[in-house]
């Protein structure tokens, strides 16, 4: 595992990255230039293509090269330890392909600034105003089935399961860095951090469409992709809390 790094700040952007040599470029220069108080690091998750050459071209940016590709919670969990380690007072888990925005992420860190929750997620969904990127219309469909579920088995309404935008003060990267999910992590992570009773906070937030490349799941392979998201949710539904040292 290759490893260049790079820390002196209190808030860690964390950018999982696979085949994403077309985006990453636009997204660090974008992260840097708007939130130039946070550290960067960036996960290549065993791409294929130049995004680690890429990334490690340019100054003030860790990169951590993943020998396989581990998937997006491999990927994810590796930033939290990362984060861990290095004593990072905030995470934030931001996608190397284009679709969040760097001016999003004050939105995101605030009210863990305030102490007033201890995970954030930035949702498309949280406004009756707003006509900008919401993902397809199967996905969108997925995205409410899992509100419901979800919000019954924790009993907070989560609006945007599936967003990979989220801000994580210490309790939570230490609690994810040893329990981060492996297969479908975002809506399995809501269920974990909400029966281990984390305090989760939604805030609206903009999002736009992946700049280059396509999505791995697409078409029909979202309605199978839900079905195992659902087995996978009711599996971490049935499992007892967690008991941190």
């Amino acid at each position: 595992m290759g490893v260049k790094i790079k820390t002196d700040k209190n808030i860690l952007i964390i950018i999982p990255a696979f085949n994403e040599e077309l985006n990453i470029s636009n997204v660090i220069f974008s992260l840097k230039k708007r939130i130039p108080f946070a550290d960067l690091l960036v996960i290549n998750d065993g791409s294929k293509d130049r995004t680690g050459e890429i990334v490690s071209s340019i100054k003030d940016v860790s990169l951590i090269n993943l020998p396989a590709n581990l998937g997006i919670g491999g990927a994810v969990q590796t930033g939290f330890m990362f984060a861990k380690r290095y004593n990072y007072n905030i995470a934030v888990q931001f996608d190397g392909d284009g679709q969040h925005l760097a001016s999003e992420i004050p939105k995101i860190i605030l009210p863990i600034e305030k102490k007033s929750a201890d995970v954030v997620i930035g949702s498309r969904f949280r406004t009756t105003d707003y006509t900008g990127f919401r993902s397809t219309f199967l996905r969108r469909i997925g995205i409410r089935f899992f509100e419901i579920i979800n919000s019954m088995i924790i009993r907070q309404r989560i609006s945007d399961n599936t967003s990979g935008f989220r801000a994580y003060n210490k309790n939570a990267i230490h609690f994810l860095a040893d329990n981060y999910p492996m297969d479908y992590p975002e809506p399995e992570a809501v269920i974990m951090l909400g029966k281990n009773r984390f305090r989760i906070k939604e805030v609206y937030s903009k999002m736009q469409k992946r700049n280059c490349g396509t999505s791995s799941i697409n078409g029909f392979d979202s309605v199978f992709y839900m079905i195992k998201v659902l087995l996978a949710v009711l599996m971490n539904a049935v499992r007892p809390r967690i008991t941190q040292d």
